[in-house]
C-alpha cells in the first residue's frame, strides 16, 4: 500500500512538473540577456534571469525595491542594461549601492518606472499624437520625454540624455519592460 502511494505521488509530481513546463513553453516569451522572459512571471522573477541586467537587479536589491517590483503593479520599467551602467563615470554604481546612498539610488531607479502598463504601441501613439514627442511621469514624480526617429523609440531624461529602446514589450505579469541602452538621470 505504501509503495503504491509513493508511486502515485511521484507520478503526480512528474505530471505537475510537465504541465508547468508545458504551460511556460506555450507562453509567448521574449529573449532578454539570453533568457526567456515569461509573461506569467513578475518583473523581478524575470529580470534576475537576464545576464544583461545583473547590475540593475543588484541595484534594485540595494534600494530595497524587490518587494515593490514584485507586487501587482502594473508598472512600465525602462530597464538599462549592464552596458548602460558601464557608461556611467567610474565608481558611480559602487557608490550608489552603498547603504548611505539608498535614497539617491531609489530616486534614480524609480525614475525608470512609470505606473501602469504602457506597451510600445501606446508609446508610439502618444508620440504621434504629440507631433513626435510625449511625456510620462515616473513614480519618482519626474518627467520622461518620449520621441521617435524613423522606426526607433527614445526616452529622454531630465538632463537631456537619450536612451534607445532596444527591446520593447517584454510582457510581465505585473506590467511591461522596455530595455534601454542608457541609464536615465532625474
Amino acid at each position: 500500500m505504501k509503495r503504491t502511494t509513493l508511486w502515485a505521488s511521484a507520478l503526480l509530481a512528474i505530471a505537475l512538473t510537465q504541465q508547468i513546463g508545458t504551460a511556460q513553453a506555450q507562453e509567448k516569451t521574449v529573449m532578454v540577456g539570453g533568457a526567456p522572459m515569461y509573461p506569467s512571471k513578475n518583473i523581478v522573477e524575470n529580470a534576475v534571469n537576464s545576464k544583461d541586467h545583473t547590475t540593475l537587479v543588484a541595484a534594485v536589491k540595494a534600494a530595497g525595491l524587490v518587494e515593490t517590483l514584485s507586487s501587482a503593479g502594473p508598472f512600465t520599467v525602462f530597464a538599462p542594461t549592464n552596458a548602460a551602467f558601464d557608461m556611467l563615470p567610474k565608481g558611480t554604481v559602487e557608490t550608489l549601492v552603498k547603504p548611505e546612498n539608498k535614497a539617491k539610488l531609489t530616486n534614480i531607479l524609480t525614475y525608470h518606472v512609470v505606473a501602469g502598463n504602457h506597451p510600445a504601441e501606446e508609446l508610439w501613439a502618444l508620440t504621434k499624437k504629440g507631433k513626435g514627442k510625449a511625456s510620462l511621469t515616473t513614480v519618482a514624480g519626474e518627467k520622461l520625454t518620449l520621441w521617435t526617429k524613423g522606426d526607433k523609440l527614445y526616452v529622454r531624461d531630465a538632463k537631456g540624455n537619450d536612451a534607445l529602446v532596444s527591446i520593447s514589450n517584454v510582457k510581465q505579469s505585473n506590467g511591461v519592460i522596455h530595455v534601454i541602452d542608457k541609464v536615465l538621470m532625474p
